[in-house]
């Protein structure tokens, strides 16, 4: 969350009071001087202290979620089942959303957590988060597709897609298997990338949200914590 609302849930002082310890240069952040309220953290993953003394709350919570098909990633949908159906009662906390999103017939890596500032930051442009899918195509992928790709996709539409790389698995007449790394997330870009080519998707997984990589043994439709390596890694979105 940000700092000046941490700090306000601390009971550290009213808004004004918060700018008050802020511009004092009273706050720090892992032994770093904060002085903007709008800094987003996470007591969990960093030590945040006032006058030297440690600010304590309760941490946020971070999912990662191997989606199945049939789900949407939502909170609530009055038709589908939804991401956050998936996680038991136990593990439920106000404010739990999927950062960012994957189409309903598409499977795979989907993180979950109640820290909104930093899933936004996650999915912002500035950070180039890649993401990396298996795909399967009804049709021929030639050897060329890669150079297709590699050059940046343009829609029907006039929509340019930044350059992506592509590394065939397999191709035959009728079916070809792919995997796919891109540092976008534009409406159905997948999708939209290979149908520019002369193919249509009909298997997406995604198998890699920048650091975070879904393993073989997270069965689909389960999720896990983080792991302390994982939560790290998050401290990059963090400033």
């Amino acid at each position: 969350m940000r700092l000046d609302k941490c700090l306000e849930k601390a009971g550290l002082g009213s808004r004004k009071q918060i700018k008050t310890l802020l511009k004092s240069r009273q706050v720090t952040v892992d032994g770093m001087l904060a002085t903007a309220g709008s800094q987003i953290v996470d007591s969990g993953l960093q030590v945040i202290e006032v006058n030297g003394k440690k600010v304590d709350l309760e941490a946020a919570v971070y999912y990662l979620l191997n989606k199945p098909a049939g789900v949407v990633s939502a909170v609530s949908d009055a038709a589908h089942q939804t991401v956050i159906d998936l996680i038991a009662e136990k593990d439920r906390r106000a404010g739990l959303y999927p950062i960012g999103r994957l189409d309903r017939d598409t499977e795979g890596l989907l993180l979950i957590t109640n820290n909104g500032p930093l899933g936004f930051r996650m999915l912002h442009p500035k950070y180039h988060v890649d993401k990396v899918y298996e795909v399967e195509v009804n049709g021929f992928l030639a050897p060329d597709a890669v150079t297709f790709f590699k050059n940046g996709v343009e829609f029907l539409d006039g929509t340019v897609c930044q350059p992506a790389i592509l590394e065939i698995l397999s191709a035959d007449i009728s079916f070809s298997r792919a995997r796919i790394r891109i540092s976008e997330g534009k409406f159905h870009q997948v999708k939209k990338m290979f149908l520019a080519y002369g193919v249509k998707v009909t298997y997406l997984k995604r198998i890699a949200f920048g650091p975070f990589v879904l393993e073989d043994d997270l069965a689909v439709g389960t999720y896990r914590e983080l792991t302390s390596r994982e939560k790290e890694a998050l401290k990059e979105f963090l400033d």
